[in-house]
C-alpha cells in the first residue's frame, strides 16, 4: 500500500509545498518544528484541507483540488493518534476500545489487539488511573479497532518521559509486523526516526530536503539545517556477545561496536543510531585514551556549515559515519575527500533510545 501526498498550504508567514510517498512500513515525517509535519498529518487524516494539490492512497482519491474532490474525515479510514491520547476520561478501557468498533467492522478482534499492546490488565480501568504510556497504548488499539488502512501518528511520543517512551516504542515496531498496518508518523527526535523509520521525509520550512531510507537520509550531511543533532548514522549491527562488565559487543559490517548492555540476545540484529555530535577524530591512532570504539576511516566528504561547525562525512569499514567537528578542526587538520583518519565514539554515548 501505497500514501502518494502532493499538496500546497498556506500557513502563517511561510507556505507548504510537498510531494513525496509513503509505501508499506513507518514513514517518518522529520524536522523542527513548524516545518508543516502536523499540518501535513491533518491533511491526510481530512481535518485541514489544502489550498491545492492531490492525496491518494491504494489508489483511491482523497483529496484533488482540481476534480473538486475532498472526502471527509470519516470516510479515510485513517486511525490518528496524538500526543494526548484523547480517551474518553467516563468510559473504561475496554469500552473506549470498543468505541473504536462502531466506525468499521474491518477491524481485528478486540483479543488480539488487547494481547499485542498488553492492556488486558488495563480494561477495567478509566483513563485517569493509567500512565501516560498506558494511555497511549489503549489511543493505538482504539485507533486500530477502527480498522484502519494506515495510522497517523502525530508526535505521539512527545508528552512522555524517557521510561514511557521506552515503553511505547516496541509497539510501534510491531504495528507492521503483526497487524500489516502502515504509519504515517511525525517526529523530531532523531532517535526515535532511525529506530521506527522504514523510509524518512525530512522537511524544512515547508519543503521536502530528502526522502528514502532512515540510513541515507539521516547520513545525509543536508540534514543538519535540521537541527544541531539531526545528522547521524543508522547502522544495522549484530550483537556478538554481552560481556560481564556491562557492555554488548555488536558487529556491524566491518566495525565492532561497543555499548552499554543491549536487551537483545547474541545473534539478534538491530540498528544503532550515533550522532555525528558524538564521533571525534583524530589524524593518529589515539592512545591511552577511555573510548573503547576507535575506527580507521577515510573522508568522503566534508560540508562546512553557516556557523562554527562542520560535517565529515567518512567510511569506515564499509559503513557511512558522520562526524561533526569546528571548521578550526576540520581546517586544521585539513579535512577533504580522501583524508585518513581515525573515528572516536565513547561507548557510554550511545543512549539506550538509539539501540533498536
Amino acid at each position: 500500500m501505497t500514501l502518494d501526498v502532493a499538496l500546497v498550504m498556506k500557513l502563517g508567514g511561510f507556505t507548504l509545498d510537498v510531494a513525496f510517498a509513503a509505501p508499506a512500513g513507518i514513514t517518518v515525517l522529520y524536522g523542527r518544528s513548524g516545518a508543516g509535519k502536523s499540518s501535513i498529518i491533518n491533511a491526510v487524516a481530512g481535518l485541514a484541507k489544502p489550498d491545492g494539490g492531490r492525496i491518494t492512497v491504494e489508489g483511491e482519491v482523497l483529496f484533488d483540488s482540481r476534480a473538486g474532490v475532498n472526502l471527509p474525515a470519516h470516510k479515510r479510514r485513517m486511525g490518528c493518534i496524538f500526543q494526548d491520547a484523547r480517551l474518553f476520561p467516563h468510559l473504561t478501557v475496554a469500552q473506549n476500545l470498543r468505541y473504536g468498533r462502531w466506525f468499521s467492522k474491518r477491524g481485528p478482534e478486540e483479543a488480539r489487539v488487547v494481547e499485542m499492546l498488553g492492556i488486558g490488565p488495563l480494561l477495567e480501568r478509566r483513563p485517569g488511573a493509567l500512565s501516560g504510556g498506558e494511555r497511549q497504548r489503549v489511543a493505538i488499539g482504539r485507533a486500530l479497532m477502527a480498522g484502519p488502512r494506515m495510522l497517523l501518528a502525530d508526535e505521539p511520543l512527545a508528552a512522555l518521559d524517557e521510561a514511557r517512551k521506552a515503553e511505547i516504542l516496541p509497539y510501534f515496531e510491531r504495528l507492521g509486523a503483526e497487524m500489516g498496518v502502515p504509519v504515517l508518523y511525525v517526529s523530531h527526535a532523531p532517535a526515535e526516526v532511525a529506530r521506527l523509520a522504514t523510509t524518512v521525509v525530512a522537511l524544512a520550512e515547508g519543503k521536502v530536503v530528502r526522502q528514502g531510507p532512515a540510513a541515507d537520509v539521516l547520513g545525509d550531511p543536508q540534514v543538519t539545517p535540521l537541527g544541531p543533532r539531526a545528522a547521524g548514522s543508522v547502522l544495522e549491527a549484530r550483537v556478538l556477545a554481552h560481556h560481564k562488565d556491562g557492555l554488548s559487543e555488536l558487529e556491524a559490517g566491518g566495525l565492532r561496536l561497543h555499548l552499554p548492555v543491549v536487551s537483545h540476545p547474541v545473534g539478534a540484529v538491530l540498528r544503532v543510531h550515533i550522532e555525528a555530535a558524538d564521533v571525534m577524530l583524530a589524524s593518529e591512532a589515539p592512545r591511552g585514551i577511555s573510548a573503547l570504539n576507535v575506527w580507521p576511516a577515510r573522508v568522503t566528504e566534508v560540508r562546512m556549515g553557516t556557523g562554527p561547525g562542520a560535517i565529515a562525512r567518512l567510511e569506515a569499514g564499509g559503513q557511512v559515519l558522520l562526524a561533526r567537528v569546528t571548521r578550526r578542526s576540520a581546517e586544521a587538520m585539513a579535512l577533504g575527500p580522501g583524508r585518513d583518519v581515525f573515528a572516536v565514539l565513547k561507548a557510554v554515548s550511545v543512549a539506550p533510545e538509539s539501540v533498536a
